[in-house]
């Protein structure tokens, strides 16, 4: 089974002839430095770069691209080598490097020459940092592991050389950017037609370099929302029997995008859309404000001279500027409505191939359930659309593990149509989407890898939890009172501070028997009832350091409850992800700030699906002991 490392965790190497994939979504760079017992780099030899691809025992890509294989000879290495750092760096561009923190999370696997993962590390929680230390492998006792390090520098590969040692970190930096500034245009592949427009078009022709909208767009004309992980070259071919009109953009393909796997590359995707429809819209926008500010001005103008503001003159000009101004916001529109239906076209292609993890309830692929072998790469939190086009939604997908927790604002919410949900109510509504979301969890993990635990202090929330306790998901009772919440959190807390002195210690599994070593999902009801000074900062620390080693969050609270606490939980609030049990517009994305209104991903009314999925998740369970 692959080991799914996080930060700091290692894993032993079965063989020594090895191959590091990588895959980044946008072109990088990927070296790797050998360092001798005490971990140091002894000089520009021992760094493999595109510059100098091949070293005994180790050969790395010539060129920046999407996707890299390292050649790993561990026997083959020099006597005096025990470590080798694989890098990965951004291609500095005219306009300055990129940052990770803009780009999909880079994915990096250990596997064996035949392609069976042995290891596999997502590189997330980086946000400036142009380049990073993604893996090591080290020699311990003449055995070799795999250790997960995800070190980000935010001044990129000069700071990373340095600090493994070189002194002339530099000017090596420079020689390997220098190396790949001619092989960065070969990994941007061309566009499937040089007449097609609307987002597909502009992602498959996407720059590595392209900006945020705003800082992209020539004055007066349209925004560059082109998209760099969605490429033409891993898309299925369209068939010469069904040719594409020329002026016509390709028919969208589920799975059109980069990705070792279908699941990664619908992953890809539907990423893809979320950020298309985004930066479509801000073109919209952009274009609307730029006819209002023009419209505004040549009124403006025409009205300065008093001897127009009366009369046909006058007249006249109001009449022009208005004409100019129904025509720019009438063209805006025309392109705004052009890429809608793309993208609507995509989505509808799209939304029936995805497997359940990223699938609605009421997907066909939830009634053909059956209990995985292994965890997917992310999870479908619920469905995102912008007040433009309020009939498309994107999926919003987290990727697993969760990297923070989730709170479901149970506090007075006022739904779309205007009905207005009381205290009672919404807490109702927020448990039954928190009901939603963990049997989601429980059902795309292996038969007993995932664990819920409910803390549920005044028993609120008994009707809505009957799905996980009558089929047997949740295997311990909803903790009532404020002793069941203290034995909880002890239990929870005490496993944290275990997983993290074995990760330490280099014995990640090395857990006393008495200490359940499946990933662990926390629901706390009706926060903070039930809860003392010691209960809430144990609450605390497991919102902070859980994530990292398996022990997840998911809150049901209104913040105004939690009042009495003052500023001392405003660290907790930021520290999860808010969701909403109605819709309601709170999300913003990271390109241009779009208000996203969210939408809980919730079980069709009268629907026994979900009760059908964790029945079957049981009985796997139960003979799985």
């Amino acid at each position: 089974m692959t080991a799914e490392l996080v930060r700091g965790q290692n894993h032993p190497l079965s063989q020594v002839r090895v191959e590091i994939r990588v895959s980044a979504g946008v072109p990088v760079l990927a070296g790797a430095a050998l360092g001798d017992e005490h971990g140091t780099v002894r000089g520009a030899q021992w760094v493999a770069h595109p510059g100098a691809p091949a070293l005994p025992g180790i050969e790395v890509p010539g060129q920046a691209a999407a996707e890299h294989r390292l050649a790993v000879d561990l026997a083959a290495l020099p006597e005096a080598v025990h470590r080798v750092s694989v890098l990965l760096a951004l291609p500095t561009q005219p306009g300055g490097a990129l940052r990770f923190g803009a780009v999909a999370a880079p994915r990096t696997a250990v596997t064996a020459p035949d392609g069976t993962e042995i290891a596999r590390f997502t590189l997330t929680g980086l946000d400036a940092e142009s380049a990073v230390v993604a893996l090591e492998l080290y020699r311990r006792h003449d055995a070799w592991k795999v250790r997960a390090v995800g070190q980000g520098y935010a001044q990129g590969l000069p700071a990373l050389l340095a600090d493994q040692g070189l002194p002339a970190a530099e000017e090596l930096a420079t020689a390997i950017q220098e190396a790949v500034t001619a092989s960065l245009a070969r990994a941007i592949p061309a566009p499937r037609s040089q007449d097609a427009s609307g987002p597909a078009a502009h992602r498959q022709a996407a720059s590595p370099g392209a900006q945020r909208p705003e800082d992209s767009r020539p004055a007066g004309g349209p925004i560059d929302y082109s998209h760099p992980r969605r490429r033409a070259a891993t898309a299925p071919s369209t068939s010469s029997e069904t040719p594409v009109p020329d002026g016509q953009p390709a028919p969208p393909v589920a799975g059109d995008a980069v990705g070792w796997s279908m699941e990664e590359r619908l992953y890809n995707q539907v990423w893809g859309m979320f950020e298309d429809l985004a930066r479509t819209t801000a073109a919209y926008r952009s274009a609307v404000d730029f006819a209002d500010s023009r419209l505004e001005k040549e009124l403006d103008q025409a009205l300065a001279d008093p001897r127009n503001r009366l009369g046909d003159t006058g007249e006249a000009a109001r009449e022009a500027a208005q004409a100019r101004h129904t025509q720019l916001a009438d063209q805006a529109r025309a392109a705004f409505d052009r890429d809608l239906a793309q993208l609507t076209a995509e989505s509808e292609v799209v939304e029936p191939a995805l497997p359940p993890a990223f699938a609605r309830w009421d997907n066909p692929a939830w009634h053909g359930y059956r209990v995985p072998s292994e965890p997917p790469m992310a999870l479908r939190l619920g469905d995102l659309c912008l007040p433009e086009s309020a009939l498309l939604r994107i999926p919003l997908l987290a990727r697993l593990p969760l990297e923070r927790g989730l709170w479901i604002d149970s506090g007075p919410l006022e739904g779309p149509d205007g009905t207005f949900h009381d205290s009672a109510s919404a807490r109702r509504l927020a448990m039954e989407s928190a009901v939603a979301l963990a049997a989601r969890l429980l059902a795309v993990h292996p038969a007993g890898e995932f664990a819920v635990q409910v803390v549920d202090p005044a028993g609120a929330g008994a009707e809505a939890l009957l799905p996980l306790v009558r089929t047997g998901a949740v295997t311990a009772a909803p903790a009532s009172g404020a002793a069941g919440v203290t034995e909880v959190l002890e239990r929870l807390t005490r496993r944290v501070d275990l997983t993290q002195m074995a990760v330490r210690g280099g014995a990640a599994e090395a857990l006393p028997p008495d200490v359940d070593a499946a990933q662990q999902l926390l629901i706390v009801n009706d926060f903070p009832h039930g809860f003392d000074d010691r209960a809430v900062t144990r609450l605390r620390y497991l919102a902070d350091e859980g994530p990292a080693v398996g022990v997840h969050l998911l809150m049901v609270a209104d913040r105004e409850d939690a009042e009495a606490y003052g500023p001392l939980l405003d660290p907790l609030w930021r520290s999860l992800m808010r969701l909403t049990p109605v819709p309601d517009d709170h999300l913003a994305d990271p390109w241009v700030g779009h208000a996203w209104t969210y939408e809980p991903c919730l079980v069709p009314p009268g629907s026994r699906v979900v009760e059908q999925v964790l029945t079957e998740l049981t009985e796997a369970r139960t003979k799985r002991k």
